[in-house]
């Protein structure tokens, strides 16, 4: 079981370049609220890039409201201004990506909502799912391996059991960029794995037992290490 990293500079950098592209031929054809683009294909041709590059800056778009992707029928214009779109673009293309302490932080403040929430709404079939990354974690621990795509996929499947889909979306954007950069900051000591299953099986008995309260308090005690990295160092990331 493992989750695919996507996310690199170099993909981040393509993806601003095909979205400032496609304002640009907004602009340049007069396109208005309901107008259709040109197909992803036309798009990769006329870009010279790929299809799936297309998708991705198209799909940030649609996360934005900018966009509306129709099936069988193509990728629309939304209902907004044109000045309004070249200005939020524009602030799309200006944002900075996340540091790695900004991404925790809001893994810190999400995780919390979703371990109380999934308390209240978890399903038979949540409990299985989370019963199972469980399992993988504490094998992968015992054998002494990197067990952090695991330990994410326990959270994710938790965020999943929130029954708040904006919250779960959430989670799988920032979980890439936090396993790409755990080891790289050293933000857990590799000893405190061992702890770490002990730990995911109280938040999974208090999310089982439908205790919202006593969930939230498991998942604060399980971030004790990220709160110390959070807010006691003085180290700039």
């Amino acid at each position: 079981m493992k989750l695919d990293i996507l996310t690199t500079n170099d993909s981040e950098n393509v993806q601003k370049k095909i979205i400032s592209q496609i304002r640009e031929l907004i602009n340049f054809k007069n396109l208005e609220p309901g107008d259709k683009l040109p197909s992803e294909r036309m798009l990769s041709e006329k870009f010279g890039v790929s299809r799936g590059n297309i998708r991705e800056a198209i799909q940030k778009l649609e996360f934005y409201g900018l966009l509306k992707s129709i099936p069988q029928s193509g990728t629309f214009v939304a209902n907004i201004g044109v000045i309004a779109l070249n200005g939020m673009i524009e602030d799309i293309l200006g944002l900075e990506d996340p540091s790695f302490k900004s991404l925790v932080e809001t893994r810190i403040l999400l995780e919390l909502k979703t371990a109380r929430l999934a308390a209240l709404r978890r399903t038979d079939e949540d409990l299985q799912a989370m019963a199972q990354t469980l399992e993988a974690y504490t094998e992968k621990v015992n054998k002494g391996e990197d067990a952090v795509q695991e330990d994410l996929l326990f959270h994710l499947a938790i965020a999943k059991a929130s029954g708040n889909s904006t919250i779960n979306t959430f989670m799988l954007m920032i979980t890439p960029g936090i396993i790409t950069n755990f080891e790289k900051y050293h933000v857990c000591d590799k000893n405190l794995a061992q702890k770490g299953i002990q730990e995911h099986y109280d938040i999974y008995e208090a999310i089982k037992d439908q205790n919202p309260q006593l969930a939230k308090q498991k998942m604060k005690d399980h971030f004790s290490v990220l709160y110390q990295y959070c807010y006691n160092s003085d180290k700039e990331i």
